[in-house]
């Protein structure tokens, strides 16, 4: 499916195609750390169909095994946008920022558990509102 995605001051914008049943969790504490929250999750496009408006800040995350990974984000209000290797190989998109998040299937996958908020995986019973 096309989705199109922009940051909340909607300096950046983008366009992509992505399977809306390949949306990933990580529970890293970087991820964590990044999305200032219990975990984030992601999509990845097939890589040739994204197009990309504005110009992000980039920031070089190195995980504790050496990998690279650069962060794409708004410098002017912060909203993550994606992050990819520094080849320029697996690109993978914040749902957060995509305008049909809700088109989107469940996750199908979760990865980095190990490092989880012990409550993020049992919400069942929190009051929602």
């Amino acid at each position: 499916m096309k989705v199109n995605g922009k940051c909340h001051c909607g300096a950046i914008t983008y366009e992509a195609v992505a399977g809306p049943d390949q949306v990933a969790i990580c529970h890293c504490s970087d991820c964590q750390a990044f999305a200032g929250g219990p975990y984030r999750a992601m999509i990845r496009p097939d890589p040739a169909s994204f197009r990309l408006t504005g110009t992000p800040t980039h920031y070089t995350k190195i995980a504790d095994s050496g990998r690279r990974r650069v962060q794409g984000f708004c410098g002017t209000c912060g909203s993550q946008i994606y992050a990819v290797d520094p080849d320029g190989t697996n690109l993978s998109l914040r749902i957060g920022v995509i305008e049909e998040r809700h088109e989107l299937g469940k996750p199908v996958r979760q990865v980095w558990c190990g490092s989880a908020l012990d409550w993020a995986f049992d919400l069942g019973g929190v009051e929602r509102s």
